[in-house]
């Protein structure tokens, strides 16, 4: 059995060497046969060259890719699994909040015969505001996709081979992979781990980070807003013929008055706003749409020390030279 290690990397120069050394020193007491691939996103600092050194002084186990500008987490998760060869397949982030020492648990479960081990962290340490909002969001979430989402799940998990290739054979331009680890199911474990803190640097996601991520989530496996859209009209429409008979009614009996300023000022308002949701709801699935007739790659490589991602992706890694 072979091990593949994906590690995403942006702005990661102050902690990825420490990261490599406690994950390095966990698969050699293991005694598994392992590459670890570490993928860098477009980073702004030095973490290119501690990769690049990295990979040179273990030629036989590390290769890296780079990217010609900052992609994202998504195309970096999904480039590195493109790279990677081994059997099974283990997501983890270079800022040692995904301790290297659960590998060996995951490894157990695997050999169980289970295709996904994944690893819950706990909320340990976070802010009351943001696992208060944390949980209700999910709460909020499942209610609408057309799969289950966990709090606390994250990327950091063991995927089978099989598992792999499934997540490989998706080819949305706009992916949000707690969702696709979901849809894509086969035998699925989840462990508790206790929550970690970052080894050094500072996170990358910030609150507007984490609501446009909350809002990919909610319209990534599902069309529901829309079909909301149609009900809440259905309601308004069913509202105003009532106030219509009531308008109606009231002339009759007592004759045509002037009040209703108010009301009518209240009722513009209202549906305008109204509207504007809606028609934002339906602009970001255009966007969507439009996004995936482009067929844009989903990320270039700069550079890699080894093979490009992928035979099928030859023209996304056209510009790389190799070192």
């Amino acid at each position: 059995m072979k091990l593949s290690v994906v590690v995403p990397c942006y702005n990661e120069e102050a902690v990825v060497t420490r990261f490599d050394a406690a994950l390095r020193a966990v698969l050699e007491r293991l005694g598994v046969a392992y590459e670890v691939c570490y993928v860098d996103d477009g980073s702004a600092d030095g973490t290119l060259a501690r990769l690049r050194g990295l990979a040179q002084g273990h030629r036989a186990t590390t290769r890296y890719l780079s990217f010609s500008r900052n992609f994202g987490k998504e195309p970096a998760m999904l480039a590195g699994l493109r790279a990677a060869t081994g059997d099974a397949v283990i997501l983890m982030d270079a800022d040692l909040q995904h301790p290297p020492e659960l590998i060996e648990r995951m490894l157990d479960l695997y050999q169980l015969g289970h295709d996904q081990v994944v690893a819950k962290r706990s909320r340990d340490g976070d802010r009351r505001l943001r696992t208060a909002l944390s949980r209700l969001y999910y709460r909020a979430v499942n209610t609408w996709v057309d799969v289950e989402l966990t709090d606390g799940v994250g990327d950091f998990r063991l995927l089978s081979r099989k598992a792999v290739d499934a997540l490989l054979s998706l080819p949305e331009y706009n992916r949000f992979s707690k969702g696709l680890f979901s849809w894509i199911g086969f035998d699925t474990v989840t462990f508790d781990y206790r929550n970690a803190a970052r080894g050094a640097g500072e996170t990358k996601w910030r609150f507007g980070s984490l609501v446009n991520y909350g809002i990919d989530g909610m319209l990534s496996f599902n069309c529901r807003p829309l079909r909301l859209a149609i009900y809440a009209g259905l309601g308004l429409a069913a509202l105003a013929t009532v106030y219509t008979l009531w308008i109606i009614g009231a002339a009759v009996v007592g004759g045509v008055t002037a009040p209703g300023y108010v009301t009518l000022v209240a009722i513009i308002v209202g549906l305008g706003g109204l509207q504007m949701v809606m028609l934002g709801l339906i602009g970001e699935y255009i966007g969507r749409i439009y996004y995936e007739t482009k067929r844009r790659p989903h990320f270039l490589l700069k550079e890699t020390d080894g093979l490009p991602p992928a035979p099928e992706t030859a023209d996304v890694a056209a510009g790389s030279r190799a070192r």
